[in-house]
C-alpha cells in the first residue's frame, strides 16, 4: 500500500496543502523531542507517529526513513541559527574593523545560540540537546556535523584569524574544537553543575553562563595562540 493510501485507509486522507505544513511541524516537533531524550536509535518511527498523533504512513509520506526524518529534524533549526550567527559575525567585524577581540568574536558567534535557548521554548533546548548527542556520536557525528554547520564554523574560524593575526590556522581549529565542547555542555542544562557545586551554581541559569563562557573560552584561544612554540 502507498504512503498516501495509508493515510486515507486511516480515515485521515490526504493532507492539504495548507495542513501538511502544520502536520509537518508537528511531526518535526515529536521527533525532536523524542530524539533529544532518547537518541536516534533509541527511537522509532511508530513511536514518532504515536508521540505527534499521525500515521506511521504520514511520516514516510513526508520524509521518508528515519534517517531522512532524522535529517529534517536538524536542518529546520539549523537553517535558522547558521543565518542568525552569520548575521551576527559580519555585524561585529563591520562594527568593530581592526579592533575586534577573540572575545568579540566568540560572543557574536555564540550568543543567538543562547538567545534562542532563552526565548525560544522547549523545542530549542531539545533541539540544542539533540545537536549535542550528534557533537559526540564517533560513528557518524563528525559527517553529519560537517554538513550542517561547516559554513558558519568556517566564518568564524577565518573572523578570529582576522582578530588574532599571528594564529596559526591550526590552532585556531584545535580551539574551535574545545569551544564546541563547552559551548553544547552549556546548552544542554544537564543538572551537572547544579549538584557539583550544591546549588551555587545552575545549569539552566544561561544568563550566569553569558557573562563566563565567551570570557572562558577567548582566554583559551589567546593562551594557545601566545604560547611559546618548541
Amino acid at each position: 500500500m502507498s504512503a498516501v493510501k495509508a493515510v486515507r485507509a486511516t480515515g485521515r486522507g490526504r493532507p492539504s496543502k495548507s495542513a501538511g505544513v502544520d502536520l509537518k511541524q508537528t511531526i518535526l516537533d515529536a521527533a525532536e523531542g523524542l530524539f533529544a531524550r532518547h537518541g536516534f536509535y533509541g527511537v522509532t518511527t511508530r513511536q514518532v507517529a504515536a508521540e505527534a498523533g499521525v500515521d506511521t504512513a504520514l511520516i514516510h509520506y513526508y520524509f521518508g526513513a528515519k534517517r531522512e526524518l532524522f535529517d529534517a529534524v536538524l536542518l529546520r533549526r539549523a537553517e535558522v541559527v547558521n543565518q542568525e550567527r552569520i548575521d551576527s559575525m559580519t555585524a561585529y567585524e563591520v562594527a568593530h574593523q581592526g579592533r575586534m577581540t577573540p572575545e568579540g568574536v566568540i560572543r557574536a558567534f555564540i550568543d543567538p545560540l543562547i538567545e534562542r535557548s532563552l526565548t525560544g521554548g522547549q523545542g530549542w533546548k531539545n533541539y540544542f540537546a539533540l545537536v549535542a548527542q550528534v557533537n559526540n556520536t564517533p560513528a557518524w557525528g563528525g559527517e553529519t556535523m560537517h554538513r550542517f554547520f561547516d559554513p558558519v564554523v568556517h566564518q568564524l574560524v577565518d573572523t578570529l584569524k582576522r582578530a588574532m593575526p599571528d594564529a596559526e590556522m591550526a590552532d585556531l581549529y584545535w580551539c574551535y574544537q574545545f569551544l564546541t565542547g563547552s559551548m553544547m555542555l552549556a546548552l544542554t542544562e544537564t543538572g551537572r553543575i547544579d549538584q557539583l557545586s550544591d546549588g551555587l551554581c545552575h545549569s539552566s541559569d544561561l544568563e550566569a553562563v553569558r557573562t563566563r563562557l565567551y570570557a572562558y573560552c577567548a582566554a583559551g584561544f589567546e593562551a594557545v595562540v601566545r604560547r611559546p612554540r618548541a
